[in-house]
C-alpha cells in the first residue's frame, strides 16, 4: 500500500520542459493509509456508540421506574404494568414540559424523529451536528420514553451515534466526505447496538445517510457496526431481539399472499406519512408557542395509555407477541389503532422520539390480523400468521422509510429466521413500489423536503467515471510552436479568425511534446519583445490529463485548477500531445446518459441499428 502511494506521488511529479512540476490528475486509490486511520476511528466510535446505547437504555429504565412506580431503579420494566389509574396522564405531561424547555433553551433539533435531522445535516451542513446534541438528544428521548412516550429507543440512539460521529469528525482533521462517513458509522453503530443487527444497520446508513456505495465509506461503517454489535453481545448475549419459533418453507400461494400484504403495507405507509404530517401541520396553526405543543401530545399519550397500557413506552414486547401470534384478532386491531393514535399525535406535537419501533408495532399487528383472517378463510393455502406479521413489520417500515434492503435484512437479523427472507423481500419490494407511487416523499424525508432539501433516492454509477478522456477529446488541436515568436503569433491571431478565437493554446516543441499552455489574453497582453520565443512566455505549470484518464478525473482537474480546457497526453508517452478536452466535451457524456434513458419503440430501435 505504501509502495502504491509512493508510486502515485512519483507519477504526479513529472517534470515539464521548463523544469517545473507538471500538474496531472492525482491517482485515486480505493484503499490507502488515510482509510486505515478512518477505520480505526470508526472502531472506537462503534465502542462509544454501544456504550451510549446502554446508557440510554438505563436512563429509560430509570425514568420509567421513577414516573410510573415512584422508585429509584435501573431495572428494565414496562410502564404497562403501572397501577396509577387516571394519574397515568401526569407523567407524560411532566415529561413533555421538560422536553419543551430543553428544545426551546437547549436545541430545537431534539424535536422529532432524529433521523431526518441527521439527513439534513449530511445534505446541507457538511455533516456538522452541534456537540450539545450528543447529550441533549439521548436525555430528552430518555425522558420522553420513560414518561410513557410510545417511541422506540433505536431512533434516539441512532441520532446520538450520528452526533458522536459528527463530533469526532469535527475534532479531528477530516474532509466533509470523511465526516459524513463517521456520522453514518455512528448511526449504524447505534442501530447495531440496539437490535444486534449489524448488516441492516450498514444498509440503513447507506440508504438514508451516505447516499453512496463505495469502499471508502462502506468499510468504516461496517467496522463500526460490527464493533457495536460485538459489544452488545458481550453485555446482553447473542439471542435475537424478537425470537420466533422455526418457520416452515412457504408455499407458492402463501408467498403471493405475503407479497399482497406488502402491497397493502405500502398503501398504509403512504397513508401514515400523510396523516402524521397533517397532524404536525395542525399543530403549526395553534396560537401558542411550539414549546407547549408536546404537552398537548402528552394528553393523547396518557389518555390512550389509560385504556391501552401496552401503548406506553417502547413496546418491544408487543412486537414479539405479534410475531409469535400471541394476539387475538380483536386485541391486535385495538392495540394497532391505539398505538398509532398515541404515536402520531405525540410525534406531530414535536416531542423527542423515534419512528422505527412504532412502525414495527403497527406493521406487525396489521400483518398478524390479515394473516389470521386469510388463514381462517383459506386454511389449505399454508398462510402462517406469524410470517404475515413479520412481513407486515418490515414492509411497513420499507414503505415509510424507503429503505428496502435494510428493512428486509433487519427482520431476518432480529428473528434469525432464514425461511422468512423470500416473503420479506417480496413484501418489502411491493411496499416500496406502492408507497413511492402514492407518496412522493417518505416519512423520513417529507420534513426536510418541505425545507427545500432533496434527499437522493437513486445511487447511480458516475457516468463520468465510465468514459475515457481519449474517447471524447478533440484530436484536431490548434497548437502553437515553442520556437514561434510573439510577433508571429499576434499576426496569426489577426489573420485567422476561425482558429484564433480559442481561449487557450497548447505550446509544443518540434516533436509535439507539451511544454505548457498560453491563453489568448497571455499573448495579447504580453509586454516582452516582439521577437521573444513562446517558450519563454510559458510560466505556468502544464496542466493536463492522460488519454486513459476518466472524464471524472478531467472534470475534477478543471475545477481544481479553474480551467476550461485541458491538453490530453499519451499515457505511454506522457509528453506527447494527442488532443484537448473541454467543458463541453465533459457535458457530452451526460448527453449520452440522457440518450440511454430515452424510451424508444422497438421498431425505431431496429431502424437505428440498421
Amino acid at each position: 500500500m505504501a509502495n502504491k502511494a509512493k508510486q502515485a506521488k512519483k507519477t504526479n511529479q513529472h517534470q515539464s520542459n521548463n523544469g517545473e512540476a507538471a500538474q496531472e490528475p492525482p491517482v485515486r486509490l480505493v484503499v490507502d493509509a488515510r482509510l486505515m486511520q478512518l477505520c480505526c476511528w470508526a472502531v472506537g466510535l462503534g465502542i462509544t456508540a454501544a456504550i451510549a446505547a446502554q446508557i440510554l437504555l438505563l436512563l429509560i429504565a430509570f425514568f420509567t421506574n421513577l414516573a410510573f412506580f415512584q422508585r429509584f431503579s435501573f431495572i428494565t420494566v414496562s410502564p404497562a404494568d403501572n397501577q396509577m389509574g387516571w394519574w397515568v396522564l401526569v407523567p407524560p405531561i411532566i415529561g413533555a414540559f421538560i422536553i419543551g424547555l430543553m428544545a426551546r433553551y437547549g436545541s430545537s433539533a431534539i424535536r422529532g424523529h432524529g433521523i431526518p435531522e441527521a439527513m439534513e445535516q449530511v445534505l446541507t451542513n457538511e455533516s456538522r451536528i452541534p456537540a450539545r446534541m450528543t447529550w441533549l438528544k439521548p436525555l430528552s428521548a430518555a425522558i420522553s420514553i420513560g414518561t410513557g412516550g410510545p417511541f422506540g429507543s433505536e431512533g434516539p440512539i441512532i441520532a446520538t451515534g450520528s452526533a458522536l460521529g459528527s463530533l469526532l469528525g469535527q475534532l479531528i482533521r477530516t474532509t466533509a466526505g470523511e465526516r459524513k462517513t463517521l456520522l453514518a458509522a455512528g448511526a449504524a453503530a447505534g442501530m447495531a447496538a440496539t437490535f444486534g443487527a449489524p448488516v441492516s444497520a450498514v444498509l440503513l446508513a447507506i440508504e438514508l445517510l451516505l447516499f453512496e456505495f463505495r469502499p471508502r465509506s462502506l468499510i468504516p461503517v461496517a467496522l463500526a457496526s460490527v464493533t457495536a454489535a460485538a459489544v452488545r453481545i458481550g453485555i446482553e448475549g447473542a439471542d435475537p431481539v424478537f425470537p420466533m419459533p422455526d418457520l416452515a418453507t412457504p408455499t407458492a400461494v402463501a408467498i403471493l399472499v405475503y407479497v399482497a400484504i406488502g402491497a397493502l403495507m405500502g398503501v398504509m405507509a403512504a397513508a401514515i406519512t400523510k396523516i402524521t404530517y397533517a397532524i404536525e401541520d395542525a399543530f403549526e396553526h395553534l396560537p401558542i408557542h411550539w414549546m407547549w405543543w408536546p404537552m398537548i401530545g402528552a394528553l393523547a399519550i396518557g389518555g390512550v395509555g389509560y385504556f391501552a397500557p401496552r401503548t406506553l413506552g417502547v413496546g418491544y414486547a408487543n412486537i414479539s407477541d405479534a410475531l409469535n401470534g400471541n394476539f387475538a384478532m380483536q386485541a391486535a386491531i385495538f392495540l394497532v389503532g391505539m398505538k398509532f393514535i398515541s404515536w402520531s399525535v405525540s410525534l406531530g406535537s414535536g416531542t423527542s422520539g423515534g419512528t422505527l419501533a412504532p412502525l414495527f408495532t403497527v406493521g406487525a399487528g396489521l400483518g398478524l390480523v390479515i394473516g389470521q383472517f386469510l388463514n381462517s378463510i383459506f386454511p389449505a393455502a399454508g398462510i402462517d400468521p406469524r410470517v404475515a406479521a413479520l412481513v407486515g413489520m418490515a414492509a411497513l417500515f420499507a414503505g415509510a422509510s424507503r429503505a428496502l434492503l435494510a428493512s428486509a435484512v433487519f427482520a431476518f437479523e432480529t428473528t434469525l429466521q432464514p425461511l422468512g427472507l423470500l416473503p420479506l423481500l417480496g413484501g418489502c419490494g411491493m411496499s416500496y413500489l406502492l408507497a413511492s407511487l402514492l407518496c412522493r416523499n417518505s416519512l423520513l424525508t417529507e420534513k426536510i423536503a418541505r425545507r427545500g432539501v432533496h434527499a437522493p433516492v437513486e445511487y447511480l454509477t458516475d457516468h463520468l467515471d465510465q468514459v475515457a478522456v481519449g474517447s471524447i477529446a478533440s484530436k484536431q488541436v490548434v497548437t502553437l510552436r515553442a520556437q514561434q515568436t510573439l510577433a508571429e503569433v499576434r499576426k496569426w491571431l489577426d489573420s485567422d479568425p476561425e482558429h484564433s478565437q480559442h481561449q487557450g493554446y497548447p505550446v509544443v516543441d518540434e516533436r509535439m511534446r507539451l511544454i505548457g499552455v498560453l491563453t489568448r489574453r497571455n499573448l495579447l497582453a504580453a509586454t516582452e519583445a516582439a521577437d521573444t520565443p513562446l517558450r519563454n512566455l510559458v510560466t505556468r505549470f502544464p496542466i493536463y490529463v492522460y488519454d486513459t484518464s476518466t472524464a471524472r478525473d478531467a472534470a475534477d482537474h478543471m475545477v481544481r485548477h479553474d480551467v476550461g480546457r485541458l491538453p490530453v497526453v499519451s499515457r505511454a508517452n506522457p509528453k506527447l500531445l494527442v488532443g484537448i478536452v473541454t467543458r463541453s466535451d465533459i457535458l457530452s457524456v451526460y448527453e449520452r446518459r440522457l440518450r440511454e434513458t430515452e424510451s424508444i419503440h422497438p421498431r425505431e430501435h431496429w431502424q437505428r441499428s440498421a
